[in-house]
């Protein structure tokens, strides 16, 4: 047998399993269906992974078992799929067959290359925190580590010379691992020599140093923002043995060299978070839980060694500077479609996905295991984290095809900008297809699971591509067919409009040289401001740059033609130069400065200066230079006098 084989086993009959319809959805050769395939039939195993040249076992709990074995036979590493826990375990398992085939489709795409970057830690570490805790945990990590001993309390300091020993108070602490920066207050250093109990140096403050590990056994409150989130930063209450002696475990697996994901990509050309001066989006920065985020100019600069991989920032940003990279949204799409149309393909319809995590795939399996199971039509799509997962990835979900889609979330998951994602897909997709479950017992999970009664998947799917805009907005049109008004959206959402007060507007266009998406233009023709919904990000540089404070926000989707060209917000007369008839600058403009400058301001108090307001920039030009103060016409520049002329002035005298 050569190719792609699915290895099926119905782990000792407490399952039903389809072959042949697994194979036809799939294209997939499907071994016979197998009871025993990890014990009695491991020789069976054996050559069935000596088979074709990918084979993938439908077992996901004996994985280690099935490595072993094809490193044992010479086979390549097979991939794995869990047909059990997620569908085969379950109320509804006689009929999960579309599920089987949908998961096994999904477990032979490629799986995404993820950009990374190595981080190296030689094992400096800082131990800070009282005498009595720091000095025995100093002396087990210093034979493994180079260990500096922070005593921030009045205790002796160690005589031991097998670890450095400081005393101070540590008041910050920057960076992360293989990186961090501290600074010490009320620093101390020992001096060495002498006869006698150990003399300190002064005590200074800003004492600064750097390392590669951050022990904080101080009982304070963390020098970190989200210190279980920062890499290198370990932390343990000083008064719990058994937590210190964890930390102090953890700390000495922490030395070599790491790859350390890339989560996020920034493109800093596109963020609109500020233009000269005037503050716009502020998103990224509002959600941040680590603080990986900061402003650097007009944009913002992500700190890749602090980012903790949450996604928040990406599903938040409205012009697509900020893309998640783990997994890009392209790839997560493709899942999303192969397991759609894989569903339909074997039969199945109206599929429900279920976006989780790690802890969300244990509550999953507990609920197979003792419980229910999921239900035929609930998918399960599992992530490493679902705080990224965004309304443009929901809503593509339900434009292939999903009738709703669950977000699963656990106690870890940054939930702020996840709950804005959801309230703004559901605004566009109408109630009850996209929904956020908070459940920690896998048998309540369940129940809720099977009680939910979603509505009707789309009869036809579409295929959403470009980037989170253009797929969220053909999603919205699939979801939408008919829609003749624009939807209103809650307030912060990245659609929408801007509402003008015509009788404000001085059309002075400083919103039009601000806005970074070009969605605010004007006309060199004739005064106008113009408009294009669809490029607009509602950051508000407008609204705050605007003089006038005319410009309003209006979050709506308007997924008419109108929104993709440009229609005239404001407009006014042109006013005619008074020389050459030219049109320039706006009528009530000028018309309103003559009231307010001519007769009145020095400069223009006789009319013909006055006239020069009236004029085109040609025209002023001309008129200036022929006045009778023109700079011009003053003659030839008076040569400058030098030291060499009041020299020979001298010599003539």
């Amino acid at each position: 047998m050569t190719g792609k084989l699915m290895i099926l086993c119905d782990c000792e009959g407490t399952q039903r399993l389809d072959p042949e319809a697994i194979s036809a959805a799939t294209g997939l050769a499907c071994s016979p269906v197998h009871s025993a395939l990890c014990t009695r039939q491991a020789e069976q195993a054996a050559k069935l992974l000596g088979l074709g040249e990918e084979a993938t076992v439908a077992c996901q709990q004996e994985r280690a078992f099935f490595e072993a074995l094809a490193e044992e036979v010479g086979a390549r590493p097979p991939g794995f799929v869990d047909l059990r826990d997620r569908a085969g375990w379950s109320d509804e398992g006689e009929r999960a067959a579309p599920k089987m085939a949908a998961l096994a489709a999904q477990s032979q795409l490629p799986a995404p290359e993820i950009p990374a970057m190595d981080v190296t830690s030689v094992g400096t570490c800082l131990i800070a925190g009282p005498g009595e805790v720091v000095e025995p945990v100093a002396r087990q990590l210093a034979g493994v580590l180079a260990v500096t001993a922070l005593i921030t309390d009045e205790a002796e300091m160690p005589l031991s010379r097998d670890f450095d020993a400081i005393r101070g108070r540590l008041t910050r602490v920057s960076g992360a691992l293989g990186g961090f920066e501290v600074r010490i207050d009320r620093f101390q250093q020992i001096e060495p020599g002498g006869r006698g109990p150990l003399r300190l140096t002064p005590p200074r403050d800003g004492a600064r140093s750097s390392c590669d590990i951050v022990l904080d056994l101080t009982g304070e409150t963390p020098k970190v923002i989200a210190p279980e989130k920062r890499e290198g930063y370990l932390r343990a209450d000083p008064r719990d043995p058994r937590a210190v002696g964890a930390v102090a475990v953890e700390a000495v697996q922490l030395v070599g060299t790491f790859e350390k994901p890339l989560y996020v990509r920034l493109e800093e050309s596109l963020c609109a978070h500020s233009r000269a001066g005037q503050t716009g989006c502020s998103r990224c920065l509002d959600v941040c839980p680590t603080g990986a985020i900061t402003v650097a100019g007009d944009h913002v600069t992500i700190d890749p060694m602090i980012c903790a991989g949450c996604g928040s920032c990406a599903a938040l940003c409205p012009s697509m500077a900020v893309s998640y990279e783990a997994p890009r949204l392209a790839d997560l799409l493709r899942r999303i479609e192969v397991l759609a149309q894989t569903f339909r393909k074997a039969g199945g319809a109206s599929p429900r996905l279920l976006v989780h995590d790690a802890h969300g795939a244990e509550m999953i399996r507990l609920a197979a295991r003792f419980g229910r199971g999921l239900p035929a039509a609930v998918i399960p799509l599992e992530l490493p984290v679902v705080s990224g997962f965004g309304h443009a990835e929901m809503l593509a979900a339900l434009a292939h095809g999903f009738a709703s889609v669950d977000v699963l979330v656990s106690p870890s998951t940054e939930r702020h900008a996840l709950m804005q994602e959801l309230a703004l897909a559901e605004a566009i997709a109408g109630p009850g297809r996209v929904a956020l479950i908070d459940e920690s017992d896998p048998d309540a999970l369940a129940e809720q699971l099977y009680r939910a009664d979603p509505p009707p998947a789309l009869a036809r799917p579409v295929l959403p591509m470009g980037g989170r805009r253009q797929v969220a907005r053909l999603a919205a049109l699939a979801l939408n067919a008919g829609a003749e008004a624009p939807l209103p959206l809650p307030a912060g959402a990245p659609y929408g409009a801007v509402a003008v007060d015509a009788g404000a507007c001085t059309l002075c266009l400083s919103c039009v040289s601000l806005c970074p998406s070009g969605a605010l233009v004007d006309n060199p023709e004739m005064p106008q401001l113009r408009f294009q919904e669809d490029a607009c990000l509602q950051c508000g540089i407008c609204a705050s740059a605007c003089p006038e404070k005319a410009i309003t926000l209006v979050p709506r989707l308007d997924l008419g033609d109108a929104a993709l060209g440009q229609v005239v917000l404001h407009e006014e007369e042109p006013f005619a130069c008074i020389e050459c008839g030219k049109p320039f600058g706006v009528k009530s403009t000028i018309e309103r400065i003559m009231d307010k400058l001519a007769g009145t301001h020095p400069m223009f108090a006789s009319s013909e200066q006055a006239k020069m307001i009236q004029m085109c920039d040609d025209c002023r030009v001309g008129a200036q230079f022929r006045r009778g103060d023109d700079p011009f016409a003053l003659g030839e520049r008076p040569r400058p006098r030098t030291t060499e002329d009041y020299y020979s002035r001298r010599k003539d005298h």
